[in-house]
C-alpha cells in the first residue's frame, strides 16, 4: 500500500525536476541573467549552486561531502519508510517528497562539478530569496510535512502515556477481594 503513493510521487518529483533543470540549462543561458515571469517578483535565472540550501559552501570539498549527507539523509529516510504503516499516507508521501528532493539534486552533483542547478528566482527588487528549483520545493514541502507528522505522532504518544499513568488504581475498599 505504502509503494502505491510512495513510488509515483518519487517518480513524478524526479522526472519532473530532471526535465525542468534540462530545459533550464537548454534556454537560459548565459547563466545569471534573469529572465522575468511575472514582473521582478518571478523570474527565471539558470543559477550553479556548488553547496548546499541557501548558497551554503564548505569549501572545495562541498560536493564530496553534500553527496555523502544526501547519502546518509536517504538511508535515515528508507529506515523511516520501512517503519512507517501502511495506512500513514501523509508520512509516506512526505518521505517520497524528502527522498525525490534529495535524489534529484543529488543527480546533479554527480553529473556536474558546478553543482546543483537552480532557476527559479522570486522577491522584490534586490530582496530576493535564494534561487531554489523542483527538488528544493520538494524536500522543502516534505521536511514541513513529515515534522508536523512526526510531531503529531509524539503528542499522541505523549497523550497516551499520560492517560496510563493516570489509570485509576482500585482502592482496598472496592476490591473483590474481602478479608
Amino acid at each position: 500500500m505504502k509503494a502505491i503513493i510512495a513510488l509515483p510521487v518519487f517518480l513524478v518529483v524526479v522526472i519532473l525536476d530532471i526535465i525542468t533543470k534540462a530545459v533550464a540549462v537548454a534556454t537560459l543561458s548565459p547563466a545569471g541573467v534573469p529572465v522575468p515571469v511575472f514582473g521582478e517578483w518571478f523570474r527565471f535565472a539558470l543559477v550553479y549552486n556548488p553547496g548546499a540550501a541557501f548558497g551554503l559552501h564548505l569549501g572545495p570539498l562541498s560536493r564530496w561531502i553534500f553527496m555523502v549527507l544526501t547519502a546518509g539523509a536517504l538511508v535515515i529516510l528508507g529506515r523511516l519508510y520501512r517503519q512507517t504503516e501502511d495506512g500513514d499516507l501523509r508520512r509516506v508521501l512526505a518521505i517520497a517528497l524528502v527522498a525525490a528532493g534529495a535524489v534529484g539534486n543529488v543527480l546533479d552533483r554527480i553529473r556536474s562539478e558546478f553543482g546543483v542547478v537552480d532557476f527559479l528566482d522570486v522577491g522584490i527588487g534586490s530582496h530576493r530569496w535564494p534561487t531554489f528549483n523542483i527538488a528544493d520545493i520538494a524536500v522543502s514541502s516534505g521536511a514541513f510535512l513529515l515534522a508536523l507528522v512526526l510531531w503529531k505522532e509524539e503528542r499522541r504518544e505523549e497523550a497516551a502515556l499520560a492517560a496510563a499513568s493516570v489509570a485509576p488504581v482500585p482502592s482496598p475498599e472496592s476490591s473483590d477481594l474481602v478479608p
